[in-house]
């Protein structure tokens, strides 16, 4: 896919404001830390991840991508009377039916004439969600489109102590659990727009490619527990590892070549963020220089849908980007799918 004239005309989020320490988790884990005789210290050590934030109650997720999509609009040169499109893109949803996106639209009291709808595909799905506004600005069906993702991970994690402590598990039984500790929360959204309705510069959509493998999907799956108990979700680490970066090597040689790229060719590169074994062993499978990335997971954890918008938002806010750079997004999300996009700044 090519974009010709899609710009990001501005980007918002929203943290939350209670910060919880690697350290803080750990110590509410204290009981099976010790019995399974685990050195205290070692989330922070696997992951690089000091702390991630969380709302100090559960939040809806509509609730925090409206706080972002307010400030979005509120900093957008687009009206809000232009917006035509609203995708609510994150992997936490208030409820089945009906869509998120329609419990935001009425917090915003955007017009009646706005399609709304939500687009959910584990962490990729703010990414998946600028290709469809783009494709339909490009083809002239819509002027603006509004995209938001509010993820709310407290609820998993708290379902996830929960269970840690309440059952008996080896040190080869909470394996599976272990990804869960990694989670927090935040929001994100950014208003998208044809060139023509903006003056000045603004960061243009170039293009990018995606690629599939569905023989790994068992690898993280997550699901209402039963009984009502919350959130659960399992994950095989060290397998979807491995085939994640097998899908970004392939990914990202298709990637270069569709936009004539090579190795050199971005400024700054921005990834889904997991932590840091993910970042240093994909950043050394596709020959990338590490000193172009720039990452959040160490303060906010892996914020699923939200992780890699925000940390593109927080880069660009901290001038880590500069006009007419090239920015790579490499996205990937349990399934497993690879989506990786080109900027121009």
């Amino acid at each position: 896919m090519k974009f010709e004239d899609v710009v990001i005309e501005t980007m918002a989020y929203e943290l939350p404001p209670e910060p919880w320490s690697s350290s803080m988790i750990e110590d509410r884990l204290k009981p099976l830390y010790e019995r399974l005789r685990l050195p205290f210290g070692r989330l922070e050590l696997m992951t690089g991840i000091k702390e991630r934030r969380f709302w100090p109650q559960p939040m809806a997720p509509s609730e925090a991508s409206a706080q972002a999509g307010k400030k979005a609009l509120e900093a957008s040169a687009v009206d809000a009377d232009e917006i035509d499109l609203l995708i609510h893109c994150a992997v936490c949803r208030d409820c089945l039916e009906p869509a998120t996106a329609a419990f935001v639209h009425k917090q915003l009291g955007l017009a009646s004439g706005v399609q709304v709808f939500d687009v959910s595909n584990a962490c990729l799905g703010f990414l998946n969600a600028l290709t469809i506004a783009a494709t339909m600005i490009q083809a002239g069906q819509i002027r603006a489109a509004l995209l938001v993702a509010g993820e709310d991970g407290r609820p998993l994690l708290e379902r996830t102590l929960q269970l840690l402590l309440e059952s008996d598990f080896d040190r080869n039984g909470i394996k599976p659990y272990f990804a869960n500790l990694t989670i927090g929360a935040g929001a994100v959204a950014t208003v998208l727009c044809h060139r023509n309705r903006v003056s000045g510069q603004r960061p243009t959509l170039l293009g990018g490619v995606v690629e599939t493998d569905s023989s790994h999907s068992n690898l993280c799956q997550g699901d209402v527990a039963a009984e009502h108990q919350g959130l659960e979700m399992q994950t095989d680490s060290e397998e979807l590892l491995k085939a994640g970066l097998q899908v970004a090597k392939s990914t990202w040689e298709k990637f270069k070549k569709h936009l004539g790229w090579d190795e050199s060719s971005a400024d700054r590169v921005i990834c889904h963020q997991v932590g840091s074994a993910h970042r240093r062993q994909l950043y050394h499978c596709l020959g990338i220089d590490l000193a172009l990335d720039f990452s959040t997971f160490e303060r906010l954890g892996n914020v699923g849908s939200v992780s890699l918008p925000i940390t593109l938002a927080m880069a660009a806010e901290r001038g880590k980007i500069a006009r007419g750079d090239q920015v790579a997004l490499l996205g990937i999300g349990s399934g497993v799918s690879c989506l990786m996009l080109g900027l121009r700044w």
